[in-house]
């Protein structure tokens, strides 16, 4: 019988878990929304003890994450804008309640990983890979292994250009203000509308989006020459956004390099990817 591994998608908004083979197949799911650390780690222990057990678990963390195994905060979430999950443990809760492995990376790596082994980068050798939602971060793979330097790469704290004639909103990251995810992140729609993006009905602030999107995203291809974009997150899902974005980023290329596929993500992309890392690691 194939073994089985477990796979945590943890978001600030919700902690996805499955169970599932290293084929991409799932066996068990669960949405958990995103509370206190102590409530959320102990809903997905719960979880993976009350179903079959897996062999090893990989977690995808929302992040800054601690990545680097010989640090002292190994496992943990360190300064986040998500209140209450700064300076978090995560892997430790979840090691000493299930007693299995567990191998840790980005929440946008593993959704890139699950691109890159069974959605739509399917072996492409070279994949950025951004989300746009309650944050906005993004990876990048060279032959489906997640590129990290010195720490993760955040993406989502780029500066773009902020035109504040025409947007005179400040900014909704604490640490930066007017970054890309200041701007572009869900949290900005909403400041900046007064409800809730999925509320939001206004093709003016929409084109202001695709706007944001745009150029953040131009700034990485021009960057990191990408073959494919792939975009997951609530917001990018938003009707005729995907196609506003990919116009205005072919406008800002304007005919100096390819413009690379630029697409939506797959369904359950980050939890199949965490469910594949923690099989490669066992």
């Amino acid at each position: 019988m194939n073994p089985l591994y477990g796979g945590v998608e943890a978001g600030g908004t919700k902690f996805t878990c499955a169970i599932g083979k290293s084929s991409g197949e799932i066996l068990a799911y669960e949405e958990i929304p995103t509370t206190s650390p102590s409530e959320t780690l102990g809903k997905v222990t719960e979880f993976f003890k009350s179903n079959q057990p897996v062999v090893s678990l990989g977690v995808g963390a929302f992040g800054p994450v601690d990545l680097d195994s010989g640090s002292n905060t190994y496992g943990y979430i360190t300064k986040t804008p998500k209140q209450g999950w700064s300076n978090v443990d995560i892997k430790g809760p979840l090691t000493q309640s299930l007693a299995i492995p567990i191998e840790l990376e980005t929440d946008v790596g593993c959704a890139g990983l699950g691109e890159y082994f069974f959605g739509v980068a399917k072996g492409i050798n070279n994949i950025l890979y951004l989300t746009i939602g309650t944050g906005i971060g993004g990876a990048s793979l060279l032959n489906g292994r997640v590129q990290h330097g010195a720490a993760h790469p955040e993406m989502g704290h780029i500066f773009i250009p902020h035109d504040l004639k025409t947007d005179p909103f400040p900014g909704s990251c604490p640490f930066h203000g007017d970054c890309f995810e200041g701007l572009a992140s869900g949290p900005a729609i909403e400041q900046r509308a007064g409800q809730r993006a999925e509320q939001v009905i206004d093709p003016v602030r929409w084109d202001l989006e695709a706007n944001y999107i745009a150029l953040g995203i131009t700034n990485l291809i021009v960057t990191l020459s990408p073959k494919i974009v792939v975009m997951g997150g609530g917001l990018i899902k938003h009707g005729g956004l995907i196609k506003e974005v990919q116009s205005l980023a072919q406008k800002l290329i304007n005919g100096y390099m390819a413009l690379p596929t630029i697409t939506i993500a797959s369904d359950r992309n980050a939890v199949r990817g965490a469910i594949r890392l923690a099989a490669q690691g066992s």
